[in-house]
């Protein structure tokens, strides 16, 4: 367990600093990842949205609708650069539709 600090920190700082030293840095961005993809793909993509997972630098997103599906795949460049500034930093680099 980590000694106790006196001083007065920030709240966002001592999270961020508990996130570190337990290594919760990938789970925190596969949520973010797909807190995002609900957020900048709106009600009618979502409705189609079965489940969205991310593996390493690559977010898995199966959708029940074959049509949407190659809809949304000829702008995965775009989603992906999307969801990079919603998050703040490069964590996505590919997005695979199933």
């Amino acid at each position: 367990m980590a000694k106790r600090k006196n001083d007065n920190v920030p709240l966002r700082e001592a999270l961020n600093d508990f996130i570190k030293e337990n290594r919760l840095q990938q789970g925190m961005d596969k949520v973010h990842a797909r807190e995002a993809w609900l957020q900048l793909m709106g009600k009618g993509v979502n409705q189609y949205t079965t489940a969205i997972e991310l593996r390493k630098d690559t977010l898995y997103v199966s959708l029940s609708s074959s049509v949407l599906r190659e809809e949304l795949s000829l702008g995965k460049s775009k989603i992906a650069a999307m969801l990079n500034e919603e998050l703040g930093h490069d964590l996505i680099k590919n997005i695979v539709l199933r």
